[in-house]
């Protein structure tokens, strides 16, 4: 019989998978949530993720960054990139157009996994040392099948589609080495070959489910930019049925313990825009109050996310004051006590040691 849990019970559960419901004081690259990669959103937003899980020293050498899940830029152990880049490898034509979806190449997506394969060649062969961004995109678009590349108004040239490079250029061995203005990149050292083909996609969605499930293939699909079609071909069939509030989903059979005996999370933490525990597709668990939706997860310039005991209980922005000072807006979504503000501004401490300058200023809306 499944296991029958409710929200209160899988918030906790998420919580404490995700290394949220106590700071430890483990290396950045020993924390679980590594497992499943930091998304860097803003530019600071990844030592924000950590700082909320470690008390440790910031920097890690056994880290690096790619564009991984959904082409979004992750920290990731550099030890696991080769299985990680053959696991995000698209399973199918039909998986590789799903994930390119993008109204720039409406041909090129019918190419599935060649456009993939074009195009990690492509990358694999031009980024042998560190090299502009610009400049990479400026030469892949003229490796690639044109399918693949549209006509920028704003620059007048050609160029890749972003949701093509972003997604292949991992499989060709691309490491992210910075953004922004001046952004590089260089390549992952080994690399002996480009991928050709899937291997680990059931270990993927296995580490989804631990880490943000219980899950159904909808959610996995969308957290990998694929289908539920897809996704249900390659579903594992060792895995445990839960029920949700009376709903279907599932978990990895030796999580089901820690997810029925998930206690009461206690304490507050800041955690950065596009946190691992954001990107659970099921939002309505996640925020079940559909305006309080709309401000953690907005069109453009999602804010960092307030955890209280457990729950997304506000929102927080913050605003750099030169090179000693970082200031946040803490905006609940309820009534915050004095015990908890007097928390949140020992967690923007912890901000500031992210951001890197010895002061935090904290006013709540």
């Amino acid at each position: 019989m499944a296991a029958q849990v409710d929200r209160d019970q899988v918030m906790a559960y998420r919580v404490a998978a995700l290394g949220l419901a106590e700071r430890s004081t483990d290396r950045p690259g020993d924390l679980p949530v590594l497992d499943l990669g930091v998304q860097e959103y803003t530019p600071g937003s990844v030592r924000v993720g950590l700082a909320a899980r470690t008390s440790a020293d910031l920097d890690d050498d056994r880290l690096v960054t790619v564009w991984a899940a959904r082409g979004a830029p992750h920290l990731h152990r550099k030890r696991e990139l080769r299985a990680l880049a053959e696991a995000l490898w698209p399973v199918s034509d039909a998986d590789a157009t799903a994930r390119i979806q993008s109204g720039q190449i409406p041909e090129g997506m019918k190419l599935g996994l060649k456009a993939f394969t074009a195009t990690a060649e492509a990358m694999h062969e031009i980024v042998t040392e560190s090299i502009p961004r610009g400049e990479a995109s400026t030469r892949v678009s003229k490796m690639v099948p044109k399918s693949l590349t549209y006509d920028c108004r704003s620059c007048k040239a050609r160029h890749i589609a972003g949701n093509v490079w972003q997604h292949a250029s991992f499989a060709g061995g691309v490491l992210v080495e910075s953004r922004g203005k001046d952004a590089t990149l260089g390549p992952i050292k080994p690399w002996r070959s480009v991928v050709e083909k899937n291997k680990g996609i059931d270990k993927l969605i296995r580490l989804y489910l631990r880490m943000l499930g219980p899950a159904t293939p909808l959610e996995v699909g969308k957290y990998f930019g694929s289908s539920t079609a897809e996704i249900k071909k390659v579903w594992p069939e060792d895995l445990a049925e839960v029920s949700v509030d009376g709903k279907k989903r599932w978990l990895p059979a030796d999580a089901v313990d820690d997810l029925t005996g998930a206690g009461k999370v206690r304490g507050v933490r800041l955690i950065p825009p596009m946190d691992a525990l954001l990107q659970a597709r099921d939002r309505d668990l996640l925020v079940p109050d559909r305006k309080s939706q709309k401000e953690v997860w907005r069109t453009l310039g999602n804010p960092g996310v307030l955890l209280v005991d457990g729950e997304i209980a506000g929102v927080w922005r913050a605003k750099m004051s030169g090179r000693k000072r970082v200031d946040l807006t803490v905006t609940p979504f309820g009534t915050l006590s004095a015990k908890n503000r007097k928390a949140v501004e020992a967690e923007a401490a912890e901000v500031a040691r992210a951001r890197e300058v010895p002061d935090a200023g904290v006013t709540v809306d």
